[in-house]
């Protein structure tokens, strides 16, 4: 398909007058006589000769050149345009009008909810499929569903991936599927990026986390699941440590995790516990909104990166102003809006941060390797101080279905501090394995305590573990054999 029609597609959805590509410019949308831009960056000459032609005529590409004029029509799968192009000092101007229909109004403009761009599907048809494939994802307790090109529906059970029985999907039909459903922010970038994250919510269902994206195939999606019932600590058995953490003041706490190991389930956990029991402003960040905690005792505002603030780093110093008690980071991303975290946090607000680090100690190495050389010894100094928990998390696949977390937790206790504070991190695992008594529990330990509880397999333990050699003696000791083939 031509890349010009995905942006005739936008000026026919929007009813407006022209589409517009000059060398040197973003491609514009003229709406009312006011002309936006539809591209971030500005179009090269070449790349408006390469676009136009790709929609000309056959006949008529060998005349398209800097310096000449040429009209035609074109068919695009949204609707008929007709495309002018002139002579712009030694470049290329060209300008895409849309063709009224015999009915007047273009056919996407008369009826924008009703298409897409998947070559003039019916979008209520397609909407109606996928909330029925998301129905079944929460039906039957799957965390993902993944939509590919050549593919039937792929749904994510206890960590595992399940092809259902039926169709495949074409490419036209899963981008009608994909973009039906996207916020016009978030389909102008797919359709210019080929990349989007956004959020749906299923009405009674659940919410849920989408990511939308092109391989080599076609488009594709993936869909997280995210449950309308927010869940509780005692249901996901988070410690009572961890929960005093949400009775602090200030300071900082980070969840952390690889993708997919329930960081966002824990935070919205401690998030619902402070909202009942305390009586605070939360402000969380997010990109994009997950659970949405509807304001019991404390009043809670979310607010989604590139929807209502640029970006994390924009949406945290602007934070400062809205008189926030507790500030929920929906990721770290960059060392600007580490750097704000920390100083939130060094003034006297509670902070809650993810990272995607695996351990305890590795979150500190990853928060102080951030940061240039010459900077790393101040940041350890405001992190020994501001730092007040990690908690790093796994998911593993119970014996009877399902999945649970085992998590290390390091509280921030003097020795800790000093130990952040002189860079001796690496000294951190003896801390926490001698420091059981206050709440604290090593990755190891947790996954130990599983096996113990017959909640998880020794093998399934095992494969989880950061430190495969230490709980490998662990589990010898205590007599249980494990498969140790897994590399």
């Amino acid at each position: 398909m031509a890349q010009l029609n995905r942006f005739i597609e936008i000026l026919h959805q929007r009813g407006a007058d022209a589409l517009t590509l000059s060398g040197g410019k973003p491609m514009g949308l003229t709406a009312g006589g006011v002309t936006k831009p539809v591209t971030q960056k500005a179009l090269e000459a070449a790349q408006v000769l390469a676009l136009i032609k790709e929609i000309a005529p056959p006949e008529l590409r060998t005349q398209i050149q800097p310096g000449a004029d040429v009209t035609f029509q074109h068919r695009s799968p949204s609707g008929d345009v007709d495309v002018e192009v002139r002579a712009d000092n030694g470049s290329l101007t060209a300008t895409l009008r849309a063709r009224p229909n015999a009915a007047g109004p273009t056919a996407a403009a008369a009826a924008p909810q009703a298409t897409v761009a998947g070559a003039g599907r019916d979008a209520d048809t397609d909407r109606a499929q996928l909330d029925e494939l998301l129905r079944l994802l929460v039906r039957s307790g799957g965390s993902d569903l993944h939509l590919r090109v050549g593919e039937p529906a792929i749904l994510r059970k206890d960590g595992a991936l399940d092809r259902e029985q039926g169709a495949t999907f074409e490419a036209d039909q899963l981008r009608s599927m994909l973009e039906c459903i996207m916020p016009p922010k978030d389909l102008t970038a797919f359709q210019e990026t080929g990349d989007a994250d956004y959020a749906y919510e299923l009405e009674g269902v659940a919410r849920f986390r989408c990511n939308a994206a092109m391989d080599r195939r076609g488009p594709m999606g993936v869909f997280r699941v995210i449950p309308s019932e927010i869940p509780t600590c005692e249901q996901l058995d988070v410690s009572k440590a961890v929960q005093k953490l949400c009775y602090l003041t200030k300071g900082l706490v980070v969840v952390t995790g690889p993708t997919g190991s329930g960081k966002s389930t824990t935070l919205a956990a401690l998030v619902n516990l402070m909202n009942r029991e305390r009586n605070d402003h939360i402000l969380t960040i997010e990109d994009p909104i997950e659970f949405v905690h509807q304001s019991q005792r404390c009043l809670v505002t979310h607010r989604q990166v590139g929807l209502h603030t640029r970006s994390f780093k924009t949406g945290l110093r602007a934070a400062l102003r809205e008189d926030p008690d507790i500030v929920l980071i929906g990721e770290m991303r960059d060392l600007e809006t580490v750097e704000i975290a920390i100083e939130t946090a060094e003034t006297g607000h509670l902070v809650f941060a993810t990272l995607h680090t695996t351990t305890a100690t590795s979150t500190v190495d990853r928060i102080i390797d951030q940061f240039p050389a010459d900077r790393q010894a101040q940041i350890r100094v405001m992190l020994s101080e501001s730092l007040r928990g990690v908690i790093a998390q796994v998911l593993c696949r119970r014996k009877t279905g399902g999945r649970v977390a085992a998590r290390e937790i390091m509280l921030t206790t003097p020795a800790v501090s000093n130990l952040i504070r002189e860079g001796k991190t690496f000294q951190l695992p003896s801390i926490i394995q001698t420091s059981k008594q206050l709440g604290m529990s090593t990755l190891n330990d947790a996954l130990v305590d599983l096996v113990e509880r017959g909640i998880v397999e020794p093998k399934e333990a095992y494969m989880k573990a950061v430190d495969r050699a230490g709980i490998e003696t662990a589990f010898k000791a205590k007599g249980y054999n494990v498969a140790l083939h897994a590399t």
